[in-house]
């Protein structure tokens, strides 16, 4: 009996020695000898025996048998294949945990109604995501959109405006496919065939490449549609839009940083130039979000013909060249400073 209580002692020892080791070993944080970030790329599949492994192998846990046995501890969580980053010391328990829950790392990518693949690809590329040269490159192959442009030379106008999250692992072709499928659900949500008023001959890229002029042209979104039957009026009508984010794309294209308009800009050669071409543009100069989109199929029904800035995020509206040019004096008057050369009596937004 008294060998019997002196084995059973020996074990509890043993027991509370291997508890503490395995305490010392999940609980304390470890960073070993690995720079400040250490990315840790899982495969799907892999066993937690093979992750235990990859982690140390890494640095990023102490010791592979303990990890082991706290994820076994643990078996109903799986741990999720996928890219981490750690970035701090961490103990084994929070490793644990974050696999468990899938925080993979990701690259959060914003992007604004109004931007150009241009804007895009600069904004991927100082992320880290993919090189601004390989995402121009993607969103010129347009084949995903050939049902609704058939004759697009690029997918400008169809990369939806929104946040994305992007892996470490995603290609450029791939960033581009998730933001067309996304402008794809937001097109089919909007139902197209509710909109009879349009055009008969009007095709989706001519929706798409209006809303893109309304987009550039006012950030007023209760505006756009007044914007957009504005020029459906002009178009109707035969005059030439002249729309001066065309004519800012237009030299975008050939190397320059969009700006101000200038007068000697007015006459560049462009099919994009609606100072010197009626009509629409050859495509969408940007990519508009939903409020543009369905103020292109949706315009508001108006007598004017011409618009101006207010310098109030707005603009001045009028039926005739005349009225035209007065709001264009004001307009000059407002820049200047003066407020009292404000017509009220004149055209307004609404």
């Amino acid at each position: 009996m008294r060998r019997l209580g002196l084995l059973a002692l020996l074990a509890i020892a043993a027991l509370g020695a291997a508890a503490g080791w395995l305490n010392s070993q999940i609980s304390r944080p470890y960073r070993g000898h690995r720079p400040e970030k250490v990315f840790v790329d899982i495969p799907r599949g892999t066993s937690r025996w093979g992750i235990a492994g990859l982690l140390r192998k890494n640095d990023v846990i102490r010791d592979r048998l303990a990890f082991a046995l706290l994820s076994d501890w643990h078996f109903r969580r799986p741990l999720q294949a996928g890219e981490y980053l750690f970035d701090r010391q961490v103990d084994s328990r929070e490793v644990f945990w974050k696999i468990a829950h899938g925080q993979i790392f990701v690259h959060i990518v914003a992007v604004p109604e109004g931007w150009t693949i241009y804007d895009i690809a600069r904004q991927v590329d100082q992320q880290g995501v993919c090189s601004k040269r390989d995402f121009i490159a993607a969103a010129r192959e347009s084949s995903s959109i050939s049902d609704l442009a058939p004759h697009a030379k690029s997918v400008e106008g169809f990369l939806f405006p929104s946040t994305y999250q992007f892996t470490r692992r995603t290609t450029c072709s791939q960033i581009v496919a998730t933001m067309v499928r996304r402008f794809r659900s937001v097109w089919g949500s909007l139902q197209v065939s509710r909109f009879p008023q349009l055009p008969g001959t009007m095709t989706p890229e001519d929706a798409v490449t209006m809303a893109s002029l309304v987009e550039r042209e006012t950030p007023n979104a209760d505006e756009r549609p007044l914007v957009a039957g504005v020029f459906y009026n002009r178009l109707q009508r035969g005059y030439p839009l002249q729309c001066d984010p065309t004519l800012q794309y237009a030299l975008l294209l050939k190397g320059r940083e969009i700006g101000d308009v200038k007068p000697e800009d007015l006459h560049v050669d462009s099919p994009y130039n609606t100072y010197e071409h009626r009509g629409l543009p050859p495509g969408p100069i940007a990519n508009p979000g939903e409020a543009s989109l369905k103020a292109a199929l949706a315009p508001q029904p108006t007598d004017y013909l011409y618009f101006v800035a207010n310098n109030s995020g707005g603009h001045f509206f009028s039926k005739t060249l005349q009225e035209h040019n007065r709001n264009v004096a004001r307009l000059r008057h407002l820049l200047n400073g003066d407020a009292s050369e404000t017509d009220p009596s004149g055209p307004r937004n609404r």
